[in-house]
């Protein structure tokens, strides 16, 4: 059974719980500093030497491209480095700062999730630079960048606004010129998740000091005196690049200390061999196995109409909604305000747009206020540019119960030649408060929508399927960068595929 089955199926139970990874609370809290949300933003950029100004933008990049020489030109010319140097704390005082909490606030009183989004975003990018921190540059030759988000698990059904959030997070492998990161997300409560601590010895896994938030701050959230809770485990992979951006990068080997530091590596092997194995079974290297065009024909016979036996002629099985019906579409104009440290569109402003659209879409097709309990394959196929136009689209591919998966595909147009190009894919799974209809693709040879989703899990694998396989893959793959219903329904290989030639590497 595939990961996403297991979790439909735990969530059946209950919300998910977090498993092994990262440490909660902290052991020698009086040695220690945590770093302010508002602070993540401006260490990157004191990183990477960016402009906060735009008019200065091109002036800061040229001056990154003298960092080339001192870039390592194998790994084994970094030095090596521990789980624990690159381990982060990050205060999110909604709690003790309210004028923060509105940033934060949505109308039912609970935290936006697509703002945790680009929280984890930030940081993410901020725990790799810590890993190849080098202590004789003031700035770093490498430039960062996210090319997938592999995980992000609930274990609350929603964040309360009135209370202090605590982030955390660390490398946890490495490649050659990629990193996979967890992070875990706390706040206080009476009562704790039961999960997996990370500590190897006394003292280890200390936070390092990365910028002190205020005591006030700290005093009033009690981050060392509450006892806090787990209520997000997240999983990103990174990617090193050069200074300018535009080639790999090697990033310093990792060394492990201890079985639990041995057994998260070992994950993030097992994680890798699974995106390239699912790379290699793409839909446009690989022809649907028997047991697929199978289960394609058995759903297409479920729903034809036995009056006029015809491919044209579709009905409906009970409680059922045709999954083309459950569309939305937005728009977005990519303005300077949404830039990250490289000048390109923040990936966390892209992640939050997509879940919101993805949020109104459960809703619409729910009828009732969705929650967010997974995200999955958030797949970074190119960067965004500022000025662009990005068209996001949305749909539920698979119900079960109370559960909808809703897939989000986003495209940008470019002002100066019309050209579109896909640039990510968002799968997100939503609980809603009602139980929610099932829903059907309508053609039997419809356009090759998200292959991505098809192996996560085998009850989802026959919706995706039914409307991939029959008609002709050049039609659609010709027809992808266009801005019909084709780009819109993306021509995407199976799950991971997308960022193969970024995690193959390493």
């Amino acid at each position: 059974m595939r990961r996403v089955a297991l979790r439909l199926s735990t969530l059946n139970r209950g919300l998910l719980t977090p498993g092994r990874g990262l440490t909660q609370g902290l052991q020698n809290p009086e040695k220690q500093s945590v770093f302010h949300i508002h602070e993540v933003r401006d260490k990157l950029r004191e990183i990477v030497g960016a402009s906060t100004n735009w008019r200065d933008h091109v002036k800061a990049m040229e001056e990154r491209k003298l960092l080339h020489s001192i870039l390592a030109k194998s790994q084994e010319a970094l030095p090596p480095r521990k789980m624990k140097d690159s381990y982060v704390e990050v205060l999110l005082p909604l709690g003790s700062q309210p004028e923060l909490r509105e940033k934060y606030l949505t109308v039912q009183n609970t935290v936006r999730f697509g703002r945790i989004l680009e929280d984890l975003d930030s940081l993410g990018v901020l725990i790799c630079y810590m890993h190849t921190k080098i202590h004789s540059a003031k700035m770093s030759p490498l430039s960062i960048v996210t090319a997938l988000v592999d995980k992000i698990d609930m274990c609350k059904k929603s964040l309360s606004p009135e209370q202090d959030i605590k982030l955390s997070g660390h490398v946890s492998w490495v490649g050659k010129t990629s990193m996979e990161v967890k992070m875990q997300m706390f706040q206080p409560s009476a009562k704790s998740c039961k999960f997996t601590t990370f500590s190897n010895s006394p003292g280890s896994f200390l936070p390092l000091a990365l910028g002190p938030c205020s005591v006030q701050a700290l005093t009033a959230s009690g981050l060392h005196g509450s006892e806090f809770s787990p209520v997000l485990e997240a999983t990103f992979v990174m990617v090193a690049r050069d200074s300018e951006n535009k080639g790999s990068a090697f990033v310093n080997p990792l060394i492990l200390e201890g079985p639990e530091e041995e057994a998260l590596f070992r994950q993030g092997e097992l994680n890798k061999g699974r995106r390239v194995a699912f790379s290699s079974m793409s839909l446009l290297k690989m022809a649907p196995s028997a047991e697929e065009r199978m289960t394609i024909h058995e759903m297409f016979l479920n729903t034809l109409d036995q009056k006029t036996i015809s491919f044209q002629s579709r009905v409906l099985p009970p409680n059922a909604v045709w999954m083309e019906h459950s569309k939305l579409k937005s728009l977005e104009i990519c303005h300077p305000q949404e830039r990250n440290i490289f000048n390109r569109i923040f990936g966390g402003f892209l992640m939050r747009k997509a879940y919101e659209l993805g949020w109104a879409t459960a809703c619409n097709f729910g009828g009732s206020r969705p929650f967010v309990v997974a995200v999955d394959d958030i797949m970074f196929q190119k960067p965004v540019e500022v000025g662009s136009l990005l068209f996001l689209s949305a749909q539920v591919c698979f119900t079960q119960g109370k559960y909808m998966q809703v897939r989000v595909h986003s495209e940008v147009a470019s002002l100066h030649n019309r050209e579109h190009t896909t640039t990510n894919v968002f799968h997100f799974t939503f609980m809603s408060e009602n139980e929610v209809p099932l829903v059907f693709p309508r053609t039997y040879g419809g356009k090759q929508p998200d292959c991505s989703s098809l192996k996560r899990e085998e009850l989802v694998k026959h919706i995706f399927l039914l409307s991939d396989c029959c008609r002709k893959r050049t039609d659609a793959s010709a027809q992808s960068t266009s801005l019909g219903d084709g780009a819109f329904q993306a021509l995407q290989p199976r799950r991971g595929s997308g960022c193969s030639a970024h995690l193959a590497v390493g």
